[in-house]
């Protein structure tokens, strides 16, 4: 379920920002070439969530 989560508020929020960015230069705003940097940010977030490890760091005392 965090992953449907995730995909869904990364969209919306990549899409949210680019129209904003866009309109703010004057620029045109593509749903297509949005969608696709919001899927490759996603890919990004699930890869570093992949990489952080979970369990804790032992305090290590010289």
């Amino acid at each position: 379920m965090r992953y449907i989560w995730t995909i869904i508020w990364t969209f919306l929020l990549i899409q949210m920002s680019a129209y904003v960015i866009g309109s703010m230069q004057s620029a045109t705003y593509s749903f297509k070439t949005v969608s696709i940097v919001s899927l490759v940010v996603v890919v990004l977030i699930f890869i570093i969530g992949a990489l952080i490890p979970d369990e804790p760091v032992e305090n290590a005392q010289h």
